[in-house]
């Protein structure tokens, strides 16, 4: 899924060459800090919110934030259109507060490609990416987990591991990173594996994790 330098991602698995072995492995990394007018810089839209960039820094998927300037925008709504892990299409709907603060959505979006307001804000907003992170292992088949090995960031925090997509999936496996800075963590999964019926992808909050590899057939 990526590599390691300049955290940018790497979106196609790599085979091991191993005899008689169809493992492949994803690696993923994202320690890209919460960015919040990485999607609309400060503006008023009316309607449609001009894009000053519809994927996020690191190429994997982030969580979306609305942040207000005013105090006025209670139940006012950004509508945002996009695509998860998989690619399939996703929208949320993230309503702002009568506080100047930002508000978190909780669908990864891979692409975001349109902001739509309910009503012209009073004051300037941004929307950006927030903290939690989502990556694609295999997409939308049969899959078996085979191990992992994380490297942990300096705070701890969970993997989650999901039959299909954050979104509409479930969480079939959990790992949790130490909190000690660039510790890996060493786990193979016995037998044939962990196996997801309809894909796997990975979950984790930005900090935790520094570089997974993840293991699968």
């Amino acid at each position: 899924m990526f590599n390691l330098v300049g955290l940018t991602p790497h979106l196609q698995p790599q085979e091991i060459n191993m005899s008689g072995s169809d493992v492949q492995v994803a690696f993923i990394t994202d320690e890209n800090a919460a960015d919040p007018d990485r999607l609309v810089t400060a503006a008023r839209p009316n309607t449609s919110a001009t894009m000053a960039a519809t994927t996020f820094v690191g190429g994997g998927a982030r969580n979306v934030t609305v942040t207000t300037a005013g105090t006025s925008d209670n139940a006012k709504t950004c509508t945002i259109t996009g695509t998860d892990v998989f690619g399939n299409a996703i929208t949320e709907v993230i309503t702002s507060t009568g506080s100047a603060e930002a508000v978190a959505g909780a669908k990864l979006f891979v692409t975001v490609s349109a902001v739509e307001c309910s009503a012209q804000y009073a004051g300037n907003i941004t929307v950006g990416s927030g903290s939690l992170c989502a990556s694609a292992v295999a997409g939308g088949g049969r899959t078996r987990l085979k191990g992992y090995s994380i490297v942990s960031a300096g705070t701890a925090g969970l993997v989650d591991f999901y039959n299909g997509t954050p979104e509409d999936g479930t969480i079939i496996f959990k790992a949790q990173t130490i909190g000690t800075d660039n510790t890996t963590i060493d786990n193979t999964i016995p037998d044939e594996g962990m196996l997801f019926k309809s894909g796997l992808s990975v979950k984790y909050t930005v900090a935790t994790v520094v570089l997974a590899n993840v293991f699968f057939a």
